[in-house]
């Protein structure tokens, strides 16, 4: 069996997840409101660089099931430029309750500083239903601060 079809059919369900899950209708009456989502990441607002440039990561997730291991990952940018530094990955318990998670990386020495960055965390399992493809359960980007500490 050829990867690279998989592959694709995973991606593309994965946008499709990604653009059509969080939408809503913009005349929502609040007595029929859909209560918060089951599958969430959050990021916090305040990130920290410490002096020998590991940065921490943190924020919430919730997710209801999953099959397989699942995990928050976190990447992090600064500027223009395009190149994203991970910061490593939480095991996610996905049971249905809000939990925290706390990533921490090293990027290139000198590649982040203080300042604004841009973080993007993403809440995904290998899902033992299709091999080591993962399924994406949500996925956050947010402006953050970068502070020394």
């Amino acid at each position: 069996m050829r990867l690279r079809p998989l592959l694709g059919a995973a991606a593309g369900a994965a946008l499709l997840l990604l653009t059509g899950a969080t939408a809503a209708p913009a005349t929502a009456d609040p007595a029929t409101a859909v209560p918060a989502p089951y599958e969430a990441v959050t990021v916090d607002r305040v990130g920290r660089i410490a002096t020998d440039g590991t940065v921490t990561l943190s924020g919430t997730y919730r997710c209801q099931s999953s099959s397989g291991p699942a995990f928050v990952s976190s990447s992090v940018s600064q500027g223009v430029s395009t190149i994203r530094y991970g910061t490593g990955g939480t095991r996610a318990v996905c049971d249905g309750a809000e939990h925290r998670w706390v990533n921490k990386g090293r990027p290139v020495p000198g590649s982040l500083v203080p300042g604004a960055a841009h973080v993007e965390a993403t809440l995904m399992e290998l899902g033992a239903f299709s091999g080591l493809l993962p399924r994406f359960h949500a996925v956050q980007g947010q402006t953050v601060t970068l502070t020394r500490g």
